[in-house]
């Protein structure tokens, strides 16, 4: 059992833990991720490493309630347990001296930029970060991104705050402006990944992207978070889950990530009718 440290609400369904687990902070690099589960009948959940204290042994992690097994993690409480976190698995973030890193984060995917834009820029990197968001109220991390970058873009898609449109359209507007980046690096929804991956390639610069693919044993042996690459068959736990970005199927990304839709909406209907009966 790992005691939970810190509990924090960034939106009402994204949570910030801080979880003593001095096993994962000996070994943790930015780009490395987790895999934790609530309880002892709960699902295994691979949750990127937000960051880290080596000195007092407490691992921070970013996720959002989507499903039943997110939504009992975000049940627990601060002073409580988490029955199980194995880590830190995955390659860790290629860091050297690029010169200029455009380094973007979509929604939930901001946490796991965030130790990687850190990285870059204690290597010497100019860093813009570009964070993106659907709305104000969605925001995230945005005065820990500014620490970690020379500048900082953070777009709403309605206008709400900072710049109105997608990561792209930022992205883009930095490209034509003239601040060129040598390295591209992007986290977030498949759909953003691969709409930033199809603009860079259009200029030809270097991009990294991070697979959310689905997971189980995080080791490489169950074979269920293979991705094509290149048309080569990789497994984001073990090979990953970094990529190049224009080497990525990600519409058969895409298709993988709704394979379960279905249980998950059927355990999620039977949380609830549990939790109601026990309520009474």
């Amino acid at each position: 059992m790992y005691k939970i440290t810190l509990k924090k609400e960034l939106t009402k369904d994204i949570k910030l833990f801080g979880v003593e687990a001095p096993h994962i902070t000996h070994n943790a690099k930015a780009g490395n991720f987790i895999v934790v589960m609530p309880d002892e009948k709960g699902e295994r959940i691979p949750l990127t490493i937000y960051d880290w204290d080596r000195e007092k042994g407490i691992v921070y992690m970013v996720f959002q309630e989507v499903g039943l097994s997110t939504v009992k993690l975000g049940r627990l409480n601060e002073g409580g347990s988490i029955y199980s976190i194995s880590g830190p698995f995955g390659r860790h973030f290629h860091v050297e001296n690029y010169g200029t890193a455009a380094v973007i984060g979509g929604g939930v995917g901001v946490p796991a930029v965030f130790p990687i834009a850190r990285a870059l820029k204690q290597a010497g990197n100019k860093v813009n970060s570009i964070i993106g968001f659907r709305q104000k109220d969605m925001i995230i991390l945005g005065e820990e991104m500014k620490s970690a970058s020379d500048s900082l873009v953070t777009a709403t898609n309605d206008g709400s705050y900072g710049v109105k449109g997608f990561v792209t359209d930022a992205l883009k507007q930095m490209i034509e402006s003239g601040d060129r980046p040598d390295i591209v690096v992007a986290v977030g929804p498949v759909i953003m990944m691969k709409a930033v991956s199809d603009l860079t390639k259009n200029y030809g610069i270097k991009t990294i992207v991070s697979l959310n693919a689905l997971m189980m044993d995080a080791t490489g042996m169950c074979g269920g978070c293979r991705v094509n690459i290149g048309g080569t068959t990789k497994f984001s736990c073990v090979d990953g889950p970094d990529f190049d970005g224009h080497l990525v199927d990600f519409d058969g990304l895409m298709s993988r990530l709704t394979s379960f839709k279905e249980h998950e909406t059927e355990a999620m209907h039977k949380c609830r009718l549990d939790t109601e009966e026990k309520n009474g």
